[in-house]
Order: C-alpha cells, then structure tokens, then sequence
C-alpha cells in the first residue's frame, strides 16, 4: 500500500509539473525544456529556508514561486525574441545553466552531495510525514491548479494565448503585444512548477542536482505529449501513463539495473508510437508539427 501511495503521490507531483508546461506548450504553442531548471529553483529555494533560517513550508513556497517567476522573466525576454527552434534552443541553453550551477555553486547548493534533512510541511502542528498525509496535500495542490488552469484558459487572456498557438501574425493584426503575452506565460508556467519541486523536496526530504537535468525537461515535456497538450486532463493522463506504467516492470522480476533501462526504451517507444499514430496525444486538440510557426 505504502508503495502505491508512493506512485500516487509522483503523479500528482508530476500532474502540477505538466500542468504548468502545458500551459506554455500546450495552449501558447512554445516548446520549452527548461522546465526542470524551475522546478529545481523551487526545490532548492524551500529547502534552503527550511535548513538555513528554519522557515516553514508555506512561507518558503510562496517564495519559491516568487524567485522562479523572476527568474523566468529575466530569461524569457531574451529567449522570446527568437522562434522556432531558436527557442528550443535557448531553454536548452537555460536548462544547461541552470543545472551547472546546481552542481557547482557547492557552498550554496551542496552540489554533486545535495542537501539532505529537508523539513517536511506541517498544519496545525502535525508534521505531514505519511504517505497518506502528503498524498492530500499533493492532490489538493494538483487539484487547485487544474482548476485555475481551467479559469484562465477560458478567460479572454487564455483566448489570446490559444490564438497566439494557432496564428500569431493574426494576433498581432488585431493589436495584440504578442512578446508579453508570451512572457506571462512563460512566467506563469515556471511558477506553477517550482511548486512540484518544493513538494518533491519536501516529499524526498533530499534533493540533488540529478533531479532536474535536462532529461527530467524532457521527461515533463513527454508527458503532455501522450496525455494530450492543450487539454486540461492531459497532464493527470500522460503523467499516470509514464509515471505509473513503467513501474509494471517491478514485478516482471528483472534485474534493476536492467529494468531502469528497458523503462528508458519504452519511454522512447512510446513517444515513437504516439508521434505515429496519436500525435494530438491520447486526449489533445493541438498537434505538435514541423511547419507550426511561433
């Protein structure tokens, strides 16, 4: 049971994560793989206000929103002057960044060594250290930004972003800044995200810089494309499709050195097959394609 709980709580964890990319990629038409360097912002920012000044969780994630945010608006201006792959690029260059420092700024990340002992969060003096404890925080959190992804996609500034995807140059015509639209978006989706990594930090209770690699980036990115970008359900789909799955593999009863290199295989067969034959993903509207221009 616990076991279970423990996949649960990933899903949610990862429903938050693509939830926010979706709203980046999947309802403005910007593929980013950066996503991880902001989730590991989040991570690292609450788990150095619980360690160093003993703050509690929900003082630190607001902060950790705030920083991420910032962030994400000091590199979107520049990458967003770019399109197309040009843009891909640039968030691989942030992702790249972001996960040096990580690495290497010791004194302040731990590095390679990352920093264990995280607090847990607490409510009314009861330490949230079960799993069936963290599950409904993790759920409840998921839960509220489905629902706020919900309002604003059907606000008219989720309109204009829809419209952005699909047409940009219309957009323009009828006075629309289209950079800042873009912005807030991408400012938006980093601070939904270092959510998933302050509860993933609190969760652990470790944290190091192998959890937010580039691949983790792509990972994210994988999910909204089988679960279906541009949908609201997408992300809880493609998140329990390749965070639960591939866990099957447990009870196959291979080696687990093995195991973790066939679900990499699959992971790969799976996008193969969904770019094949579902590429709108299992519940999307809209299409990741080569002649999409942003």
């Amino acid at each position: 049971m616990e076991y279970l709980l423990h996949i649960a709580i990933l899903i949610g964890i990862y429903t938050i994560a693509a939830t926010s990319l979706n709203l980046v990629a999947g309802y403005t038409g910007l593929i980013s793989i950066s996503h991880a360097a902001f989730a590991g912002v989040g991570a690292y920012v609450t788990a150095l206000m619980g360690l160093k000044l003993n703050l509690l969780f929900w003082f630190s994630l607001p902060c950790a929103m705030a920083v991420a945010a910032v962030l994400a608006l000091v590199a979107s201006i520049p990458a967003l002057r770019v399109h197309d792959d040009y843009f891909v690029l640039a968030t691989f260059a942030l992702q790249v960044i972001a996960t040096s420092i990580m690495t290497n700024w010791v004194d302040f990340t731990g590095g390679p060594l990352g920093l264990p002992g995280i607090p847990q969060p607490s409510i009314f003096g009861a330490i949230l250290s079960t799993h069936w404890r963290m599950l409904v925080l993790v759920w409840l959190l998921a839960g509220l930004f489905l629902f706020l992804t919900y309002r604003l996609v059907h606000s008219p500034f989720g309109r204009v972003l829809k419209a952005i995807r699909e047409d940009e140059v219309l957009v323009r015509a009828f006075g629309r800044n289209v950079f800042w639209f873009k912005v807030s978006a991408f400012v938006m989706g980093a601070a939904c995200v270092a959510v998933s990594g302050s509860l993933y930090a609190v969760y652990i209770t470790f944290i190091d810089p192998s959890s937010f690699t580039v691949m983790e980036s792509i990972f994210i990115l994988a999910v909204i494309i089988v679960g279906g970008a541009g949908t609201l359900w997408g992300p809880v789909i493609g998140a329990t499709a390749l965070v639960a799955l591939p866990e099957l593999l447990r009870f196959v009863g291979l080696p687990s050195a093995v195991a973790a290199n066939v679900r990499q295989v699959l992971y790969g067969l799976l996008l193969v097959a969904m770019m094949f034959w579902r590429p709108r993903g299992l519940i999307g509207e809209f299409q990741f394609r080569s002649d999409y221009k942003s």
